[in-house]
């Protein structure tokens, strides 16, 4: 993590991270990776990203800026987002540096096929550094969305002349979040893939003149009222 401390005394971030929506690849079972990796969202999915909106609407929540991956899937969750806040067609920023962990080798493959024993091991060698078939280390992952993010926002010289609190709104992905959240937090990486982020959920962080601090994790509470099951990820299934 960048050294330099945040640019102004005067300057805080307010990051609402969310990951997508359900996804078709989400609920495919038993693969180690879905087969489309730009997956659209289910009608599930769709459900949830307006759910989202519409509690940010009831809430009062405004975003100063809104970034989201370049993948379909979060895009979908964003324009259904601002559907539900009532900002439908209003522009946001779609960034590549923050797309779902890559490992094409093993898209549409069952899990029991390529997450042999040995596979395993290394990984449980390796941790964070481990690097599947042909595909991205969690290392790789949060490298790319944290560099993303320290030059887009947290160290961006150009916030210097806007002081205040900025909410801004950052949609991605299950493994890209866990990768940041590890670079906000420092915490063991034998933890990196299990914290949980599910589908539309909210985690808050703030960034200021004392650095970090964590407000919430995985808030997905305005899915209950859809009346739909939870459906848990799969284990061992990469790209989420």
């Amino acid at each position: 993590m960048n050294s330099n401390g945040p640019l102004s005394p005067d300057v805080e971030f307010n990051l609402y991270f969310i990951r997508h929506g359900e996804s078709e690849s989400n609920v495919t079972p038993g693969v180690a990776a879905g087969k489309n990796f730009d997956a659209p969202m289910t009608e599930r999915g769709h459900r949830q990203a307006l759910a989202l909106g519409e509690r940010f609407k009831r809430e009062g929540v405004e975003f100063e800026r809104i970034y989201s991956s370049s993948l379909v899937r979060a895009v979908q969750t964003t324009e259904g987002m601002l559907k539900g806040m009532g900002l439908a067609g209003i522009p946001f920023e779609k960034v590549e540096h923050i797309i779902e962990r890559q490992v094409p080798a093993w898209r549409g493959r069952q899990a029991s096929e390529v997450i042999t024993p040995d596979v395993l091991l290394m990984s449980a060698e390796k941790g964070k550094w481990f690097q599947p078939a042909d595909g991205e280390s969690f290392r790789t992952v949060e490298r790319r969305a944290s560099n993303w993010l320290e030059d887009e926002l947290l160290f961006n010289p150009e916030w210097s002349t806007l002081p205040g609190i900025h909410r801004i709104a950052i949609i991605a992905h299950g493994h890209t979040l866990q990768c940041l959240f590890h670079y906000i937090m420092n915490f063991d990486q034998r933890f990196i893939d299990r914290v949980r982020t599910d589908n539309t959920s909210i985690s808050r962080f703030r960034f200021g003149r004392d650095g970090w601090r964590v407000i919430s994790i995985n808030d997905a509470s305005h899915t209950a009222a859809l009346g739909d099951v939870v459906r848990e990820r799969e284990d061992a299934q990469v790209t989420a």
